[in-house]
C-alpha cells in the first residue's frame, strides 16, 4: 500500500471561513462561532484513496490577519497544494486573493520552478447578499493562475469534500509526472522535514 503525505495550505483573509472549512472536512461539524486563528492551526486526515493508495493530508489553516502575514510565509515551505478562500459577500476578500496567490507563488514552487496547484474557493454561496458574481470569479481565476475555482458553502456542506478531492487529484497528477513511481516505492510525496516537526506533534503553531 502506497501512502502519499501531502501538505495543503488554506489561506485567505480573516473571517472568510477557512477554519470552519477545515473543521467541516475533518470532523463533519459546522461551528457557528467565529474563532480567530493565531498563526496557524494544523489538522490531519487520512484518505483511503484507492485499493493501492492512501493519502495523509496535513491541512495548514493559516491566519488571515494583517499582523500574521509576514509570519505566515514561514509555513509555505514544503507545501504541495493550496486553497485560497474568499467570502462572496465581501468584495475586498475576493480582490485580496490576488495578493494571497502572488505570495504563494513566490514562496512555494514545484522542483521545476512552476507554482504548486492552487484552487480558488468562493465560500458562503448559500447567502443571498453575495456581491461577487460567478462570471467575475471565473475570469479572476483564469487570469491569476488558479487550477480551477469552486463555489462552496461550509454551512451547507456544499463542495467541501469535492474541493479537497479536486486539489488532491491535481497534486498527485503533478507529482506522478515529476516523480514517476518505481514498483518498489513505498511512499511518494513527502513534505520537507525541519521546523514542521514540532507543528505536527502539537497540532498547532503560533
Amino acid at each position: 500500500m502506497t501512502e502519499h503525505l501531502l501538505k495543503i495550505l488554506v489561506v485567505g483573509d480573516n473571517a472568510v471561513g477557512k477554519s470552519s472549512f477545515v473543521e467541516r472536512y475533518v470532523s463533519g461539524h459546522f461551528n457557528k462561532v467565529y474563532k480567530m486563528t493565531i498563526g496557524v492551526d494544523f489538522s490531519v486526515k487520512l484518505l483511503h484513496w484507492s485499493d493501492k493508495e492512501k493519502v495523509r493530508l496535513q491541512l495548514w489553516d493559516i491566519a488571515g490577519q494583517e499582523r500574521f502575514i509576514s509570519m505566515a510565509r514561514l509555513y509555505y515551505k514544503g507545501a504541495h497544494g493550496c486553497m485560497v478562500m474568499f467570502d462572496v459577500t465581501n468584495s475586498s476578500s475576493f480582490q485580496n486573493c490576488r495578493r494571497w496567490k502572488q505570495e504563494l507563488d513566490s514562496k512555494a514552487t514545484l522542483p521545476n520552478g512552476t507554482p504548486i496547484p492552487c484552487i480558488l474557493l468562493a465560500n458562503k454561496c448559500d447567502l443571498s447578499q453575495r456581491v461577487v458574481s460567478a462570471a467575475n470569479i471565473k475570469d479572476f481565476s483564469k487570469a491569476n493562475g488558479f487550477m480551477t475555482w469552486m463555489e462552496v458553502s461550509v454551512k451547507d456542506n456544499k463542495n467541501v469534500g469535492e474541493a479537497i478531492r479536486a486539489l488532491v487529484e491535481e497534486v498527485l497528477t503533478v507529482h506522478s509526472f515529476l516523480y514517476p513511481l518505481h514498483p518498489e516505492s513505498q511512499d511518494t510525496v513527502n513534505p520537507q522535514q525541519d521546523s514542521e516537526t514540532d507543528c505536527r506533534r502539537t497540532g498547532s503553531c503560533c
